[in-house]
């Protein structure tokens, strides 16, 4: 519907010879919204989308007066607002449940005798299928082909289900495998800047143009905010809703702007600049807010640097981390063969709704700032663990020493090496086995590629070559990349190096490295070696990268190929050779490292408009490969009850047209207790999967084979997989388990209440079920960080469990946890489960769920110890909105939103 247009704002622009409808910032200012010209450039975009969308229920005058009113409160005032985004990014990890969920819905609709076809995405979605391909082959010129065949393999399942989804849903686009990574395939073909669309208006049709914003599926989404295009990653279920036609609740953000000036350093990349940033802002505290850059420094950053820094916002914690429109992002527009007719249009919407940013525009207002100067910027990698523990380059081997005693609790074996059976060499602590340049963060910036194929070039001509033990990989996030790598005579001399294409997409950074050399992952297995792996990615988690590596590291793309050459963490790259030339005199890091100004002109030589135009023709069209793959066809989807990666989900069995009362929680059990930094990786299933697992008795128990196990990643869409291997992740610890020593257990396992017995998760979870016992989970701070993992949500909620009560939540894993049913609460600060002496065996009841319920109100948890004891703890409820309330008392979202559509 049109908007109730308060502030009579709709206006006609006209762009060469075509007429848009804007909504107008500038007059809505004149009529009543005073000041907005010095918002945010986000929240700009936020204020249109509250304009344009003005219903007078979701959208009302109050809400667009309390954007204008942030000039003054800065943020501090909570006020909820709804926020439509214009289009959906998925990946297929993320979104093959939600299709599943999509499919389940019709099929739920038919049984409460709606109508399946309306459920049906309302704006436009864009799956792109590149999560799939694993590493599995390296280091010859076959790789590519031999992994794409043995991802057709092992995907058949998969692929056909999409492609129903693609014949069966309007609005819903899916970019074959091989093409390229979402969010760079969106950086560089599928965002617009200035979004339009056709409505209609007393009776002619007109052609509407505002911001281009969107929601995605993986939290990475915030990449394309280099391009000024706000988004951020969302649960897979929030997505869903969205697709819908639901608007996105959310508080009216504090926005934190983030001043660059100077410019880089010689030798310094952008990827080091990323790891500086996001240790910032991760120790300023930015969760849950918006992160806007500006200053100075932005007059000569491209936006391939700039999209390396967005892409990063969930490392460094927030919602998005947006650049404003200037000459920079039209000259990416351009470069990347966007239509010259949107690039005018985007340039006279931005200017004329105040958006445009230029050198002697006035900052804008922020509730708080800081400042980073480009040129005290120095090379750095981040690891062990966590993409924000940054060390610089020349502290990296000291640095690993350090993790070696204080994380690995080795430090007696720091020199220790040993013989690898069958191979002429031996295998220490530190030793890199896995050198990957992947990820979209870094594979979108032609710089920092161009910077790693010099380095190899140079290596090459000096004569050295990589580490025997090393598994080296270049998964490029879009075809792109090969064009201007290839042109540039460089993809030779990575080959040589080991640095073959294994394929478009996103490999070792989401856990896809594939396995080491069986005598290599026995090596590590049988002396307990701390193994490394330095990849160019955003996520080095902890049990993420490969099961047999324990320290990963992340690093610039010419910096992997250097440590491939090194060999370990344990050599200083700005002190000692890495390698000896063909005379055997020792070559340094600076020998082989390239200029800036020689990388900057290889760049500008080399990228052409036409390599975009040329790759991005068929995008949805797909290889011989894609054509082949036969799909149902239907308004419902016939599932087939034998597969073991498609499965009708049970959210909404027994489903009713109105939801029954949220029942209390009454005498549950605890299923975990977890520490601080708990992430969605070790919640949510990811990986490999173990034959020993629950999850892997499953596929046994339905005739599949080990080899044939795939990932969990692959079997997101059957829910009897990813249950079983909900927080199963190797590395996670349950405080409640301990050895016989007092030692906390690694690995997915439980105490069963009161029996005493320890067994997996799973298993626990199914005999509490049985027994029907509610459970809890209680958790330390940061609890959820990481990928916006539905599964992590999902998954908690099929094994029972009620409510996770932890210190702090990260944000989009609050949000699934609401949109599932489960209830996120928070202590009191100062108050934890430690200071409550909890040792598992306790016993909880939390009241007052019931209609009196409110968001973020103080509850009471009653908590009985084994020995009689009674505690009251008090929770701070966190949800957060009344929409959130509303789904919570629907059992979820999913349920919400159908309940909305049968109605």
């Amino acid at each position: 519907m049109a908007s109730l247009d308060s502030f009579k704002c709709r206006k006609s622009l006209t762009v060469g010879a075509k007429t848009y409808e804007i909504y107008s910032l500038k007059t809505a200012e004149k009529n009543g919204l005073a000041g907005v010209s010095q918002l945010p450039f986000s929240l700009k975009i936020v204020l249109e989308n509250l304009l344009r969308n003005e219903d007078g229920r979701t959208v009302k005058k109050e809400d667009i007066e309390a954007v204008a009113a942030w000039i003054e409160n800065r943020g501090k005032r909570e006020h909820e607002i709804a926020f439509r985004p214009a289009r959906v990014l998925m990946q297929d990890f993320t979104g093959v449940p939600a299709v599943v969920d999509l499919a389940a819905m019709r099929d739920a609709m038919t049984a409460l005798g709606g109508d399946p076809s309306k459920i049906n995405p309302l704006v436009p979605v864009d799956l792109v299928i590149d999560h799939s391909v694993v590493v599995d082959y390296f280091g010859t010129g076959k790789s590519l082909s031999q992994n794409v065949a043995r991802e057709y393999e092992q995907n058949q399942e998969r692929y056909r289900f999409l492609k129903w989804g693609q014949q069966g849903f309007s609005n819903f686009s899916v970019v074959p495998p091989g093409t390229g990574i979402c969010h760079q395939v969106n950086l560089e073909y599928l965002a617009q800047t200035v979004w339009t669309s056709k409505e209609k208006r007393d009776g002619k049709t007109v052609e509407v143009a505002y911001p281009d914003t969107l929601v995605g599926t993986d939290s990475h989404t915030t990449m394309v905010n280099g391009l000024a295009v706000l988004g951020w990653g969302v649960g897979g279920i929030e997505a869903e809703a969205a697709m819908l036609g639901q608007p996105l609740s959310m508080l009216l953000p504090e926005v934190i702007g983030f001043k660059l000036t100077g410019e880089l350093r010689e030798g310094v990349t952008a990827t080091d600049l990323v790891l500086t940033v996001t240790q910032m802002l991760r120790k300023k505290g930015v969760v849950g807010k918006f992160v806007e850059f500006f200053g100075p420094g932005l007059n000569a950053m491209s936006v391939a640097d700039r999209a390396t820094l967005a892409n990063m916002a969930p490392e460094y914690g927030a919602t998005c981390g947006l650049f404003p429109i200037d000459a920079q992002t039209l000259s990416y527009l351009k470069t990347s063969g966007r239509k010259p007719s949107r690039i005018a249009l985007v340039e006279v919407y931005a200017k004329a709704q105040g958006t445009y940013r230029t050198r002697l525009a006035p900052d804008p207002v922020f509730t708080d700032t800081l400042e980073l100067n480009l040129g005290e910027v120095t090379p750095s990698l981040a690891g062990p663990k966590r993409p924000q523990d940054r060390v610089v380059l020349a502290e990296a081997k000291a640095g690993f020493a350090q993790a070696m005693a204080s994380e690995f609790k080795k430090n007696d074996a720091l020199l220790e090496r040993h013989k690898v059976e069958g191979t002429n060499y031996d295998l220490g602590n530190g030793d890199v086995v896995i050198a990957a340049i992947t990820s979209c963060t870094n594979t979108s910036n032609p710089s920092v590629m161009m910077a790693a194929g010099l380095v190899a070039r140079n290596a090459v001509a000096k004569g050295l070559t990589v580490k025997p033990w090393v598994k080296t990989s270049l998964a490029p996030g879009s075809q792109v990349v090969q064009d201007y790598l290839k042109e540039a005579d460089l993809q030779k001399s990575l080959d040589k190096l080991g640095f073959n294409i294994v394929g478009f997409g996103c490999t070792t950074c989401i856990g896809n490295s594939g396995p080491l050399a069986p005598e290599i992952s026995a090596a590590v297995a049988k002396h307990d070696l701390v193994a490394a792996a330095v990849l160019s990615g955003n996520r080095n988690f902890e049990g993420r990268v490969n099961p047999d590596v324990r320290a990963n590291y992340l690093a610039s793309p010419p910096l992997v190929v250097a440590y491939a050459l090194a060999g370990s963490m344990q050599v200083d790259l700005t002190r000692d050779p890495i390698g000896a030339d063909k005379q055997g005199k020792p070559v340094y890091l600076a020998d082989i490292w390239p200029k800036t100004e020689e990388v900057h002109d290889l760049v500008e030589a080399t990228i052409t408009a036409k390599m975009f135009k040329t790759k991005y023709a068929s995008v949805f069209d797909g290889d011989a490969n894609w054509r082949k793959v036969k799909a149902p066809a239907g308004l419902t989807y016939a599932w087939d009850m034998g597969s073991t990666y498609v499965q009708n989900p049970p959210y909404f069995e027994g489903l009713t047209k109105t939801p029954a009362p949220v029942a209390e929680i009454e005498n549950a059990r605890i299923l975990a207790l977890f520490l601080d930094s708990i992430t969605t990786d070790h919640i949510s299933p990811a990986g490999s999967i173990k034959a020993a697992s629950p999850a892997g008795q499953y596929l046994v128990e339905h005739q599949v084979r080990p080899v044939d196990f795939n990932q969990y990643g692959t079997r997101r869409g059957n829910h009897e997989v990813m249950m079983r291997g909900t927080f199963a992740n190797i590395r996670i610890k349950n405080q409640m388990v301990k050895d016989g020593a007092g030692n906390v257990v690694e690995g997915g396992f439980t105490i069963h209440r009161p029996s005493g017995e320890r067994m997996a998760i799973y298993d626990a979870a199914m005999r509490y079920q049985a027994e029907k016992v509610p459970l809890v989970v209680f958790a330390g701070r940061e609890y959820g960080t990481g990928s916006s993992r539905d599964w992590a949500a999902k998954g908690t909620k099929l094994l029972g469990v009620r409510a996770v009560i932890a210190q702090s939540f990260e944000r989009i894993h609050r949000s699934n946890l609401v949109g599932m049913g489960v209830l996120p609460l928070v202590f009191e600060e100062g108050t934890s489960w430690q200071s409550l002496g909890l040792k598992g065996d306790e016993i909880v009841t939390i009241h007052g769920l019931g209609d009196s319920l409110k968001p973020r109100q103080t509850l009471h948890a009653e908590i009985r110890h084994a020995d009689g004891r009674v505690t009251r703890a008090p929770l701070i409820c966190r949800i957060d909105t009344l929409d959130e309330l509303e789904y919570f008392r629907n059992g979820g979202i999913l349920q919400y939103v159908l309940r909305q559509l049968a109605a």
